[in-house]
């Protein structure tokens, strides 16, 4: 596979999660927590971002974002799965988010901050494309801020899938932008 078509994979589990956690469709996932396990891995495919684009002192930084991004999921997406396990166990599951709170070493970096940092990196690669390609840049920046704020503050699912629909878009439009190169040839 090609590195637009693992970016172009993970952007379509990452939607899949998205679907998924919104709780438009009907709720199948037992006893398979499907919405992490698309999270997971689409999170780790757009690992495939930090060389879709070309190289330059930006793109190193969003790169070491949004390795820092995927590392946080994981660990939230293994944070899920171990409340998953719990299934009926209301009082367990509970007491473990009793204790992830508690704990500023497991919260910050696997819950609050640390998956914003994906969406923050993405959006530094997408920076690269102010200028060119400036719709698809803010479809991606405005929508990733949407995507927090629909999570943290308006606590909606519907919001923050329509903000993952417009934020896959406007990254799937830059990963198959034209190229500087063949407009110049034109």
């Amino acid at each position: 596979m090609t590195t637009k078509q693992l970016c172009l994979l993970g952007l379509l589990f990452f939607l899949i999660s998205y679907l998924l956690f919104s709780k438009v469709l009907p709720n199948f996932q037992k006893p398979i927590d499907f919405a992490h396990w698309f999270n997971l891995i689409g999170a780790c495919l757009l690992l495939s971002f930090n060389d879709a684009f070309r190289k330059n002192r930006l793109n190193s930084i969003a790169s070491f974002v949004t390795t820092l991004g995927v590392i946080a999921h994981i660990g939230l997406c293994t944070i899920d799965f171990i409340m998953t396990g719990y299934g009926n166990d209301d009082s367990a599951r509970e007491q473990l988010s009793q204790h992830i709170n508690n704990v500023p070493s497991i919260l910050y970096p696997f819950v609050i901050v640390g998956p914003s940092l994906l969406f923050i990196g993405l959006s530094l690669h997408a920076l690269n494309f102010i200028k060119t390609n400036t719709i698809s840049f803010l479809m991606v920046f405005i929508s990733s801020l949407a995507i927090g704020f629909s999570f943290f503050i308006l606590k909606n699912g519907t919001y923050m899938l329509l903000s993952c629909v417009v934020f896959v878009l406007g990254l799937g439009l830059l990963l198959y932008r034209k190229e500087e190169k063949e407009l110049v040839s034109k």
